[in-house]
């Protein structure tokens, strides 16, 4: 954790792009969708002129009587104006408070109450068909990026008002509170500082310069309200980097825009990547100058990894794992290349950050942590968010004298080497890892577009699987693929899109176990 330390200022994430500008302005940043909060932008704009844009909407913000310290909840149509008017709130000296679209009105609700009457920033789409009337009694005032509705004020009517200068906060002061993935329940909402986002920000940024001297293109498709994205682009804003940023994860539209631009970095979701593996049959090659995958948020298939890692025609390509959580930040890192094959095994997560990053396996019976008795993850690192707002009783349950419980099982090789077998809420006990027994049918059947190995209402193991196009799951190869594995109750074909999933696209195992036990088919 020292090198996290010395001379942290924090992120100062209101003048992030202002900064960057100062020595790359000129450098671009290109879109696939227009932004709600500045259509006449278009597609491609400089770093410049998006550190003018933040500025602009900071004006508006304070010309709406936000002032520093206080709370402003962003919670609006899809699009990279979240990640913006983030920006553009702590550049008042406020906190912005992101809450991903996918979140239902109820939801959201419950959580502006948390926040304690803040500015909510929506727009007329989510007021139409999401939030209920009560968000106008739970928050101070309402503004829209987006349409009109009575009672609230439109951000576009506070045009022109006069630029206020940047407010700087202190580094150990709330900088951004994002919303945890929600699996197990109603999110929780972590506060992060300025210190613990520079912290996450420099162990990224050291591993990244040695893979990546020169100057590349890199493609980010990552949830616009989550934490890691701040890091990502701080990391690509600084060392000039041409942007390009993702709202769609369709192949079909991403195998045209990598076709044409070429990135030589791709930053993405887990279950993203393994959407993009039809992209290595495409004739254009859209992966071929793909000199760096990374990939966090959650365990990924070894498949995914070597499919992504042979559509590359660059020299030794790299596919970078980082293993952490909402709350830590990135905490192990492991990289892949194309010497390891479908055999590389997937649980292994990697070894924590030199001098950034410390990690334990605390046995849960007593007996010593190994592959058939995993103990819980315990993370230390100066990333960790200061609490979870409203709910201080339920953060330091996770905390012991400066060890962050993860909520995951696994145990450490010989070597140190992290294994991660499966969250703490997802053991099948006598069933082994469900996520190794995952990558086993991933790797074994093409077919396979997603399988989730559930706890079913009999406790057996209940595989929930789906195919590319939906076609019917070749039965004859299921039992080939499954029959070195535990016994399962025959598996379950759903859709991939009726999958409950998170924010950053991550399965809700025990929503989805839910659904299953009550009879719930797609």
């Amino acid at each position: 954790m020292l090198l996290q330390r010395i001379a942290n200022r924090g992120i100062r994430l209101g003048t992030l792009f202002e900064r960057a500008a100062v020595k790359q302005g000129a450098n671009v940043v290109i879109l696939d969708h227009d932004l709600d909060i500045a259509p006449g932008l278009g597609r491609r704009a400089t770093v410049a002129e998006i550190a003018d844009l933040i500025d602009d909407f900071a004006s508006r913000l304070w010309a709406a009587r936000v002032r520093p310290g206080q709370r402003v909840v962003v919670y609006k149509s899809d699009g990279f104006d979240i990640t913006l008017l983030a920006c553009a709130v702590a550049r008042v000296g406020a906190v912005p408070v992101l809450l991903s679209p996918k979140l239902d009105g109820a939801t959201v609700a419950e959580l502006v109450r948390r926040t304690d009457e803040p500015f909510l920033v929506t727009d007329q789409d989510k007021l139409e068909h999401e939030l209920p009337a009560a968000v106008f009694d739970l928050a101070d005032k309402v503004l829209l990026t987006k349409g009109s509705w009575e009672g609230a004020v439109e951000l576009s009517a506070l045009a022109g008002s006069p630029r206020v200068p940047s407010v700087t906060m202190p580094p150990e002061h709330p900088t951004l509170i994002t919303h945890t993935s929600g699996t197990t329940g109603t999110p929780k909402l972590a506060v992060h500082t300025g210190r613990t986002l520079q912290a996450r920000y420099r162990p990224q940024a050291t591993v990244v310069r040695p893979l990546i001297p020169g100057r590349e293109t890199i493609a980010i498709h990552v949830s616009f309200v989550h934490s890691r994205l701040i890091t990502a682009l701080a990391i690509s804003l600084f060392r000039g980097f041409p942007i390009l940023v993702l709202r769609e994860s369709d192949p079909a539209h991403v195998g045209e825009l990598f076709a044409r631009l070429k990135p030589g970095i791709l930053e993405a979701h887990p279950n993203s990547f393994m959407e993009w593996e039809e992209l290595v049959h495409d004739p254009r090659k859209p992966l071929a100058n793909v000199k760096l995958f990374s990939s966090t948020f959650d365990a990924i298939h070894p498949r995914t990894v070597q499919t992504m890692l042979n559509a590359s025609e660059r020299t030794a390509p790299v596919f970078g794992q980082l293993y952490g959580q909402s709350e830590i930040g990135p905490a192990v890192v492991r990289s892949f290349t194309k010497r390891r094959g479908l055999d590389a095994d997937g649980r292994c997560v990697g070894m924590p950050f030199p001098g950034f990053t410390d990690i334990r396996v605390v046995s849960r019976d007593g007996n010593p942590p190994s592959a058939t008795n995993p103990g819980f993850i315990e993370v230390k690192s100066d990333g960790r968010i200061v609490t979870y707002l409203g709910e201080q009783d339920r953060y330091d349950k996770q905390v012991n004298d400066g060890w962050w419980r993860m909520g995951d099982v696994g145990y450490r090789t010989k070597w140190g080497c992290v294994h991660l077998l499966d969250r703490e809420v997802d053991v099948i006990e006598g069933f082994g890892s469900t996520l190794a027994a995952e990558d086993t049918l991933f790797a074994k059947l093409d077919q396979l577009a997603e399988v989730v190995i559930i706890p079913g209402p009999d406790g057996r193991a209940v595989p929930v699987v789906c195919t590319k196009d939906d076609e019917p799951l070749d039965l004859d190869a299921w039992k080939a693929a499954a029959a070195t594995l535990p016994a399962m109750a025959p598996p379950v074909q759903w859709k991939l899109g009726s999958l409950p999933q998170t924010a950053t696209t991550k399965i809700k195992r025990i929503e989805l176990a839910g659904l299953i036990a009550s009879g719930g088919a797609a």
